[in-house]
């Protein structure tokens, strides 16, 4: 009778292994995210499973690299960006997001438009049965592609069906958490299932050359579900995000061995499925109203591109004993603190005993700390209830004395400005003056800030 494996227990959040269960995990800090896992016992050297001697690996000089192979258009331009300008072949994608927010549809479209550019792809699904598919492509208006789909959650049998098909380019897996293998005794899902069906897939995409992508789940936390090792394992790593209740879904690569990292793609979701928007800046600052008070214009970059986006800013009395409530939505909390020390202690501008609302309009999150200047602008515009001027465009950080600080490619957000017809910028003073990098834009004021308190005081003095 053959040994029983033994038992050990897997962190699902970092994949640290233990020989016995824990409340919470010491590598990463997560409570109740240890699983029990199955391990195969070590091979002996009377057993038939024992490794044997290794061979010498050949070793090569870094000169004399072939030419990579071309890139696989997918036909949708805001996923080739954030790939990096295509797919590469024998690569492997992985795309996170919350349940509902659109990855199946948007791989869905894209699938089908590689299939109808003469491109064998195959849909494998472990969520959806064949009929479900079908209807969802009829939706989308793609019912017509010549795409091969299928449902399956056994990894041996998928693995069995693409080494019969020899001339498959890509490959779509919906999602690897539901995926199965036979040989590890545990459920679909746990770190283990996790970490060996994406190790067989991956192994097989790359020695057969097809483009592998996986759909992965993720977490209340917002990280991919399953083992970390997986995101190691791939090249590229995408996050699809937005709010369900929201048309503006945003694609943004974390990790790409083949292009830029924090790239984006801009979608709006329809009825008809997700449809590219070029010109997301037009689109984010389609609604803005320039004459209200607290709002203004950021001029952003997401990866290599530049985005304008609304910043809006609502001051309230508190009310009662509480303590003055910060509730943002787009930016990071702990910074919207430090600007209103900033604002009070070095500007003489009091909001210590207002609660304080801010929001990036579009659902965009903003995480480049250029932003600073723009959501100062905001404070001070709903402090003082002056609206800031409907064609002024703010970007720079601000230090903790106040000062503001220079940011990079300052030409490629003056240049966004300047297209849709904003007429003034207010930026760092090291880059308006005596900087060679910056180029003058035709029918845009430069105006300098050095200090935020210059900020308050022209905001006073228009007053």
């Amino acid at each position: 009778m053959a040994k029983r494996s033994g038992r050990q227990f897997a962190c699902r959040a970092c994949g640290t292994v233990y020989s016995k269960w824990a409340g919470q995990c010491e590598a990463c800090g997560e409570w109740n995210t240890l699983e029990e896992v199955a391990v195969e016992p070590l091979a002996t050297s009377s057993s038939p499973r024992a490794s044997s001697k290794g061979r010498r690996v050949r070793l090569e000089g870094l000169e004399g690299m072939a030419a990579p192979p071309p890139r696989i258009q997918t036909g949708i331009e805001e996923l080739d960006r954030v790939l990096g300008g295509g797919l590469v072949p024998a690569s492997v994608v992985l795309v996170g997001g919350d349940p509902g927010i659109g990855k199946s549809t948007l791989l869905l479209q894209a699938a089908c438009k590689l299939a109808g550019r003469g491109e064998r792809v195959l849909y494998i699904s472990g969520e959806e049965a064949v009929d479900q598919i079908r209807l969802r492509a009829l939706r989308l208006g793609v019912g017509q592609a010549t795409l091969d789909i299928a449902a399956s959650i056994n990894v041996a049998d998928i693995v069995a069906t693409l080494e019969a098909e020899p001339d498959v380019r890509a490959v779509v897996i919906d999602s690897i958490q539901t995926m199965w293998l036979e040989t590890v005794e545990s459920a679909p899902g746990t770190v283990s299932q996790v970490r060996a069906c994406a190790f067989e897939l991956i192994r097989l995409a790359k020695r057969r050359g097809f483009s592998l992508i996986l759909v992965g789940h993720v977490t209340k936390e917002g990280a991919l579900a399953g083992p970390r090792v997986l995101e190691h394992m791939v090249d590229a790593v995408m996050y699809f995000e937005g709010d369900r209740g929201h048309q503006f879904r945003i694609l943004r690569a974390a990790k790409n061995r083949f292009g830029a990292t924090d790239e984006i793609g801009v979608f709006a979701m329809t009825d008809r499925g997700l449809e590219e928007v070029s010109n997301p800046s037009a689109l984010f600052l389609a609604e803005r109203r320039g004459n209200i008070a607290g709002s203004a214009v950021f001029a952003g970059l997401e990866g290599t591109r530049p985005v304008l986006l609304e910043v809006q800013a609502l001051l309230a009395p508190k009310s009662g004993d509480n303590a003055p409530r910060r509730a943002v939505v787009g930016w990071d909390t702990g910074r919207l603190s430090m600007l209103l020390a900033v604002l009070e202690t070095r500007c003489g501008v009091k909001l210590s005993g207002m609660d304080v609302y801010l929001n990036v309009a579009g659902g965009l999150k903003v995480v480049e700390p250029a932003a600073d200047l723009a959501v100062a602008a905001a404070l001070i515009s709903a402090a003082t209830g002056m609206p800031t001027s409907a064609g002024e465009v703010y970007f720079g950080e601000v230090g903790l004395s106040g000062e503001v600080r220079q940011v990079s490619q300052a030409d490629a957000r003056l240049k966004e400005a300047a297209k849709l017809g904003f007429d003034k910028a207010v930026l760092p003073r090291r880059i308006a003056r005596g900087s060679a990098r910056i180029k003058p834009v035709e029918g845009l004021t430069l105006r300098e800030i050095g200090h935020l308190s210059d900020l308050v005081t022209a905001d006073m003095e228009a007053d």
